[in-house]
């Protein structure tokens, strides 16, 4: 067991957390440059119909889901027995390649493309980098452990993904997503310097970890996630159109309305990761319940510049707020296959993306308007608060469990 100073601790939590703010960008950034995006990619679409060609764009945002889904449980199951930093340093460069791909493809299904690749690590970069985070922050901290390389993803939100955008809108989004990678890149030099190596649980193998998707909980617990999440990316999914075709403010305002929203997230991510180690039920439910308010305001309020700041900033709070817990609640309900859980949770968060960033696609398609989104969210956020409970009343009803075998640990 490996004993680190503090000094040594918090430099390889910051560097997991950079990772985490790569991550942050590359997911983001898509939802601040759709309009940039669609107009660039799909010229013939947009001059007839900016609505529709944005509406188009947001492929970029639901496949770069489906490849967290793909990814996830695959790349926990072949990288059962595999050591955790030599796994986040080979998930770094997948996501350079396919960041840098994204950047230069000459076309929009090629694009597409490299965006499905980077996504193919993004699930199990937060599943063995949050592991390795709780392993240096001791006993029982999955919900913080999670929360430190989701803090990274919430500061992003905050500083990096407006900064981003701006330069997207300025010198281009490819420009952009070249800058995304140069974060990847960062990341990837320093976690062999500061990250210490945590071996793979001792008794791990891909056999365990398959061994996950045969209990109902498993199911249950990742579509609580992927249905009641995508009440939160209903609402980011076209922030940007919002900002300027609803509240009727310049492009120039979206960097500042997604600050605010990742303002929010990071005050929720850090007081989640704490509650969540407490009480993880009430946790979970108050999460859902604060999402269900705060989308429903969005849609209320979105149309006036002081209501799209203000209600920006609180969907932010309730969403990050009920992250951690969700990480946490699939760690727990996969005894023995912890790594696996900890990527289903990221597939279920990238449904809730795609369903949440489809559903609202749609509607706004159909003519209804960008913020009839909102409403959508409200429903996906109740009808996984709904499924929360039912998680919950059916643990109430079996027997208590002996204790997996946690992961390794260090001193």
């Amino acid at each position: 067991m490996e004993k680190l100073t503090a000094g040594r601790r918090w430099a390889a939590l910051l560097t997991l957390a950079l990772g985490g703010f790569g991550l942050g960008l590359t997911e983001f950034v898509a939802m601040g440059l759709l309009p940039d995006m669609a107009r660039d990619l799909l010229p013939d679409a947009y001059a007839h119909s900016s609505a529709d060609a944005v509406a188009q764009a947001g492929w970029m945002i639901t496949i770069y889901a489906l490849g967290v889904v793909v990814g996830a449980p695959t790349i926990a199951v072949l990288t059962a027995r595999m050591p955790r930093r030599r796994l986040v340093v080979g998930l770094l460069g997948l996501f350079v390649i396919g960041t840098v791909a994204s950047a230069l493809a000459p076309t929009f299904g090629l694009v597409l493309v490299g965006r499905f690749v980077a996504a193919l690590a993004h699930g199990a970069y937060f599943g063995a980098a949050g592991l390795l985070a709780a392993a240096m922050l001791g006993p029982g901290s999955q919900g913080r452990g999670f929360a430190v390389v989701l803090g990274g993803l919430t500061a992003a939100n905050v500083f990096g993904v407006p900064l981003i955008t701006s330069l997207g809108q300025a010198a281009g989004w490819r420009i952009a997503y070249l800058a995304v990678a140069g974060v990847f890149a960062l990341t990837l030099v320093a976690v062999p310097l500061v990250v210490p190596e945590v071996a793979a649980r001792p008794d791990g193998s891909p056999r365990d970890e398959l061994a996950a998707f045969r209990l109902p909980q498993v199911w249950l617990a990742a579509l609580v996630g992927a249905v009641g999440f995508g009440g939160f990316f209903a609402v980011n999914s076209y922030i940007a159109p919002v900002t300027t075709h609803v509240t009727g403010l310049s492009e120039s305002a979206v960097p500042w309305v997604l600050a605010l929203m990742g303002l929010g997230m990071t005050v929720g991510n850090a007081v989640g990761g704490i509650v969540a180690d407490r009480n993880l039920e009430r946790t979970v439910l108050l999460g859902f319940g604060g999402i269900v308010g705060t989308v429903a305001l969005f849609g209320l309020v979105a149309r006036y510049p002081v209501g799209l700041f203000a209600a920006a900033f609180l969907v932010g709070a309730a969403s990050l707020f009920l992250g951690p817990a969700l990480q946490a609640r699939l760690i727990a309900v996969a005894p023995g296959a912890q790594l696996m859980g900890a990527a289903v949770n990221q597939s279920a968060s990238n449904v809730a993306n795609s369903v949440g960033a489809a559903l609202g696609g749609a509607v706004i398609a159909a003519g209804w308007g960008y913020l009839s989104a909102a409403w959508i969210g409200v429903a996906l956020a109740v009808s996984g608060l709904g499924l929360a409970v039912l998680s919950f009343r059916l643990d109430a009803r079996k027997p208590a469990e002996p204790a997996p075998e946690p992961e390794p640990a260090l001193a």
